[in-house]
């Protein structure tokens, strides 16, 4: 730890540059569970360093995408459990990412607060070296803000930022999905990263018991039940890909069915989602139900207990089911694709 780094009158304007130093050193252990062979150099450099191996790649191309945990935080901010945020932030990233079959190599994240508690961005850091770790992914940098006046001293914000790799002849390409198509849906592990301010206003979060167990959660409260962090698919779905030919990948997040599965579909079909089939999770329900949410709204705001959508061709669907279970998914067929103008129907 740096020793001989240190501003009063920086401090005294409310930036404790030694907090960052202390911060670091907690969160290393964490991240050298991340590290895998690409990984060049130790963290704490100006940049992050990865040697890519293209090994077994003719053609490659580089993916990447960024996300934050959104108001989520607000949950982690009133139950004061910060070790799991960074799963969603990961999570946001690596999902997206793997939708055109890319393998993640790498991920930086980047910490905002008011005040920095080495304690809980090592806490936080902790959640986004799991999400690495779940998804393959190294946790090659990233950065610390102390911002004081800006957040409170109490909040945060987290965002990340990823990098996977695919052969360009491997790019999921939807222009061979077909009318008969079938639609494999892989279970959230609740509602995930999308849709928290209309959670929040639901249950008043700010104001209402969210830490009492209810019976029609399994026995979790509230607060606890929404802060189960968005599961990641990136290692069943690569399995997938090295034995069926997928046509088509939708992460569900934000806008729901209704945003979300056409982005995969190309023009002229649809997709005919049977509701009768989705396994809506309880937190739905009780979503729907308080808030007066019509049926509509709640398909086209959340995940509905549908984290991933997967187009495979009618002759893989046995196979595709298989290799999922075998990989830990709850994995089952929601729909098919049809001729239609219409991307979406939902009966």
């Amino acid at each position: 730890m740096n020793t001989t780094s240190k501003s009063d009158s920086y401090a005294a304007a409310g930036v404790d540059i030694t907090a960052g130093y202390k911060a670091v050193e907690l969160m290393k252990k964490h991240i050298a569970k991340t590290m895998t062979a690409g990984v060049c150099g130790a963290v704490g450099g100006f940049g992050g360093l990865f040697e890519l191996d293209l090994t077994g790649i003719t053609k490659p191309v580089l993916v990447s995408g960024t996300d934050g945990v959104g108001t989520k935080l607000k949950l982690a901010f009133l139950m004061d459990k910060h070790d799991t945020v960074g799963i969603d932030c990961v999570a946001m990233c690596v999902n997206d990412v793997i939708c055109v079959g890319a393998k993640p190599l790498f991920f930086l994240d980047y910490i905002a607060c008011g005040k920095n508690v080495p304690e809980r961005i090592a806490d936080i850091v902790k959640g986004v070296c799991d999400g690495c770790v779940q998804s393959g992914a190294a946790l090659i940098g990233g950065e610390t803000a102390e911002m004081p006046g800006f957040y409170p001293i109490d909040e945060y914000d987290l965002a990340g930022y990823c990098t996977g790799v695919v052969d360009k002849s491997k790019i999921i390409d939807n222009t061979t999905m077909r009318e008969g198509d079938v639609m494999i849906a892989l279970a959230s592990s609740g509602v995930h990263s999308n849709g928290f301010s209309l959670v929040r206003k639901v249950f008043d979060v700010e104001n209402a018991d969210i830490k009492t167990p209810l019976a029609e959660l399994g026995g979790k409260s509230v607060g606890e039940t929404l802060l189960t962090p968005t599961k990641i698919y990136v290692k069943p779905v690569l399995a997938l890909l090295d034995e069926v030919k997928v046509k088509g990948i939708s992460h569900i997040t934000g806008g729901g069915f209704y945003e979300n599965i056409p982005r995969s579909i190309p023009e002229g079909l649809g997709a005919k989602v049977q509701k009768s089939a989705v396994k809506v999770l309880p937190i739905f329900d009780l979503i729907a139900k308080k808030g007066g949410i019509s049926e509509r709204d709640m398909f086209n705001t959340f995940n509905m207990g549908v984290g991933m959508c997967i187009v495979v061709a009618k002759e893989d669907e046995a196979k595709a089911l298989e290799i999922l279970k075998a990989n830990g998914e709850d994995a089952y067929v929601i729909g098919e694709i049809v001729k239609s103008e219409d991307k979406i129907e939902i009966c």
